[in-house]
């Protein structure tokens, strides 16, 4: 094996090496590659489902905030209503107490009333009636506040004649007297009768405004308890959505958080990748054009006008890995020398 040879085979080992690296490359550069879009077409998928999500919890968490928000105004006005129907359940009780008052106080009055007319006329009445007996139910009726003025003013009168208790009466003053007892009944018949009506017509009266007041009483009673219940239940709703909205604002900057991760994760494998496969496309030239020169001076170094003079002119390598210095002086070896040089010079090439 000639020095040549030897060259030869060190320069074809070269070229399948070369070929060799730049074929794994490339199996390398294709399983990165790979990796590459997948983590794109992946990343762009959760980045779409993030942005989707914070859409959805955006929307929500105004959803929440605008119910809690419009529960929050019927509340106050549940709350209101109760405080006015309280203040009105109140003043009406306040009012019904007052007219029972008044109605008790007056019901006396006429029953007191109606019992010393009653038992006034039915002395009068009497055959051998007791003249002192009926003189004071006269003053009793006459004392009563429930007796007009111009009633009063005739028993008066009446008791005026009465002659004094105890002494003789002749026949003419009894016949008198009896006369004018007569009118007095009359009169006291029809103020009983007048008082009887009108102690009805109270006693109705106060029953019809009793009712009244437990039926207004029962219905606001109803509307305190139906408000209230409604209260409670929008008090509820109110800090559930408040409480759905404070979670759902926990995920929207939970997942505006992984957006943003998501979104430089993404554009920083992007700029890598396409950092790498500009690398990866230099370093498939460099070793292409490497590879190129290194069979190009094979082909040279194999030409006959080299391998004859092989034992003449000896090669040797130099300057930066494979160089000829010195391939003799035939025109081949000094051309394969140059182009390894030239090749070696324009590409950076160390191995060149």
């Amino acid at each position: 094996v000639t020095p040549v040879q030897k060259v030869v085979q060190l320069l074809q080992g070269m070229v399948e090496k070369g070929k060799k690296e730049k074929h794994a490359e490339q199996v390398q550069f294709a399983a990165y590659k790979q990796f590459c879009d997948d983590t794109t077409v992946e990343k762009t998928r959760a980045i779409k489902e993030a942005n989707a999500m914070i859409e959805k919890l955006t929307a929500d968490i105004q959803k929440y905030q605008a119910d809690a928000a419009q529960l929050g105004k019927e509340i106050a006005q549940h709350d209101e209503d109760i405080a006015t129907w309280n203040g009105d359940k109140k003043a009406a009780s306040a009012v019904r107490s007052i007219e029972n008052k008044d109605y008790v106080t007056l019901h006396k009055d006429y029953s007191e009333s109606i019992d010393a007319l009653e038992r006034a006329i039915a002395v009068l009445k009497k055959q051998s009636h007791d003249r002192k007996q009926a003189s004071m139910l006269l003053q009793k009726v006459s004392g009563a506040s429930m007796i007009p003025e111009h009633a009063k003013r005739v028993i008066n009168a009446f008791l005026a004649t009465d002659p004094e208790v105890g002494t003789d009466v002749s026949a003419p003053e009894a016949n008198a007297y009896e006369s004018s007892s007569g009118n007095i009944i009359n009169m006291l018949t029809e103020l009983k009768e007048k008082f009887d009506e009108e102690m009805d017509a109270l006693v109705k009266d106060e029953k019809n405004k009793k009712h009244a007041f437990n039926m207004m009483e029962l219905d606001l009673v109803d509307q305190i308890e139906n408000a209230s219940s409604e209260r409670a239940k929008k008090a509820v709703a109110k800090a559930d959505a408040e409480q759905t909205g404070a979670e759902a604002t926990k995920a929207h900057a939970g997942a505006s958080d992984e957006l943003k991760a998501d979104e430089k994760y993404t554009s920083d494998t992007k700029t890598e990748c396409a950092q790498k496969t500009t690398d990866f496309g230099n370093r498939q030239q460099l070793r292409g054009e490497e590879i190129e020169a290194l069979t190009k001076a094979v082909d040279i170094l194999s030409g006959d006008s080299v391998s004859g003079s092989a034992d003449k002119h000896l090669p040797s390598l130099a300057q930066k890995g494979v160089s000829f210095v010195q391939i003799s002086k035939q025109d081949k070896k000094r051309e394969a020398l140059e182009l390894l040089q030239a090749s070696a010079a324009k590409n950076g090439s160390k191995a060149l």
